[in-house]
């Protein structure tokens, strides 16, 4: 699990393309979050410490916490054209966790995933990193980034399986409230470049 920052609240960027609200892979579908799955995310991910230990938002306590979430994800979507997916199974049809993609620039993005406990293990971070990772180039993404907890092994794992370069450590660059709480952390910056030659493709 990457530690995703808040989104910030911005238009969409000029020039830039609105994301597919769904993606498939050869194991999983990526789409767009509704208002409705809010008791699915609370029950299988987003109450449970484990998962949310090193992530950027607190671990939700009530489904009114997780209403508010989908909510903000709605208004990325709204305002960006791109924004968090949430992971199923093509097969079940299971919720697994969700994955994103944070526009910074219209050439630069960020991207963090979170996967329910039972997913752990079994391929679906890096396959859903990889769906992401294309997405970005088809949006014209030139640099796409990604931080986490330098204590978060399985993490960097996951990165460094879906080519991206560590970087180096950001010093007091983020919080991770329930691993230590009001701490400025250090975090370690992965990201992948795209080769400047590629014009983007439309979707």
């Amino acid at each position: 699990m990457v530690s995703s920052e808040p989104i910030a609240a911005s238009r969409r960027l000029p020039g830039v393309l609105a994301a597919p609200a769904a993606i498939e892979t050869s194991r999983l579908r990526l789409r767009r979050p509704l208002t409705g799955d809010a008791p699915a995310v609370f029950a299988r991910y987003a109450s449970d410490p484990a998962v949310t230990r090193f992530l950027g938002w607190r671990t939700h306590t009530a489904a009114t916490d997780t209403q508010l979430f989908l909510a903000c994800c709605d208004a990325e979507w709204r305002q960006t054209g791109v924004g968090p997916y949430l992971i199923q199974s093509r097969e079940t049809g299971a919720l697994l966790g969700s994955i994103g993609l944070r526009l910074v620039s219209s050439q630069q993005a960020a991207t963090g995933y979170v996967l329910a406990r039972d997913a752990w293990g079994q391929g679906y971070a890096t396959e859903a990193l990889h769906a992401m990772r294309d997405l970005a180039l088809r949006l014209g993404v030139l640099r796409l980034t990604a931080v986490c907890h330098p204590e978060h092994r399985a993490s960097w794992r996951v990165m460094q399986k879906c080519g991206f370069t560590r970087e180096g450590t950001l010093r007091g660059h983020a919080q991770f409230p329930n691993y230590t709480p009001g701490v400025a952390s250090d975090v370690l910056c992965f990201s992948f470049t795209f080769d400047t030659e590629w014009l983007p493709l439309m979707i």
